[in-house]
């Protein structure tokens, strides 16, 4: 990107703000979040090359006006052609390095936290190569888990016990060997293969217990026992939690 790092070069000072906008639910953006949307001189927002709008543009409109949105292309759901994904990154970091060549404070809008699986960890390190004076800061956000467990009056932790989180894009013998594990294993992005993760949870014997939600918080919300998956796709981005086992009466984890 010679063009872009020569017109950009000489800013110093910019800053880069990753803010996390919870799961969907415009209420769970924490109050940090909003007045960091609201005092940024513009907020990008991630959409994929369909251009609908995705949940960060919708709860970020909650906020603040359209006119203060910079709708930006990146590769979402892009798993498959690696050097398509890398060209829209470096598409992506331009767009938003010539923005902090125009503005003291860009903020981008992540759905859940932007340190866990976040397209902005991607764009930070772009726009560290792109700019490298530009400070880059994040403001967490409440994550689909939370949400999830909130809904479903699952319990995430207690006492002692551990919690894995895998994301199902990796394969379902991630799952697997987590399930096999002391504590609450939770798990994202298992639409697509909903019927592996059924199976995994009756071969380890804990789909009794397990609850999966998807659009949390949104009109099409579903939260439901695990042990009613029956193998047909569900949305992309659900979210399952399948609870440690816990026979020890209360405290017995501590």
């Amino acid at each position: 990107m010679p063009d872009v790092m020569s017109s950009i070069s000489s800013v110093s000072g910019s800053r880069l703000i990753g803010v996390g906008v919870g799961p969907g639910d415009p209420e769970l953006v924490t109050v940090k979040g909003v007045n960091a949307l609201r005092a940024a001189d513009v907020v990008v927002v991630p959409v994929m090359d369909t251009l609908e709008r995705g949940r960060a543009e919708a709860t970020v409109l909650h906020y603040v006006p359209e006119e203060k949105v910079v709708r930006v292309v990146f590769a979402l759901n892009e798993r498959t052609d690696r050097g398509r994904r890398e060209d829209a990154w470096d598409a992506a970091g331009a767009r938003v390095a010539e923005l902090l060549g125009a503005h003291s404070v860009v903020a981008f809008a992540t759905i859940g936290d932007p340190n866990v699986y976040s397209t902005f960890t991607y764009l930070a390190q772009t726009i560290g190569e792109l700019v490298p004076s530009t400070v880059v800061e994040t403001v967490p956000g409440i994550t689909a888990m939370q949400d999830l467990a909130a809904r479903s009056g699952a319990v995430l932790t207690e006492g002692t016990e551990p919690l894995t989180l895998v994301p199902v894009t990796a394969g379902a013998a991630v799952l697997k060997e987590a399930l096999q594990g002391p504590g609450t294993v939770v798990a994202y992005k298992f639409g697509r293969q909903a019927g592996e993760v059924a199976e995994a949870l009756r071969e380890s014997g804990r789909i009794d217990d397990a609850v999966w939600g998807s659009a949390l918080g949104l009109a099409g919300e579903s939260i439901r026992p695990a042990a009613e998956l029956d193998g047909e796709p569900l949305p992309y981005l659900s979210t399952l939690i399948a609870p440690a086992r816990r026979d020890g009466g209360r405290g017995g984890k501590l």
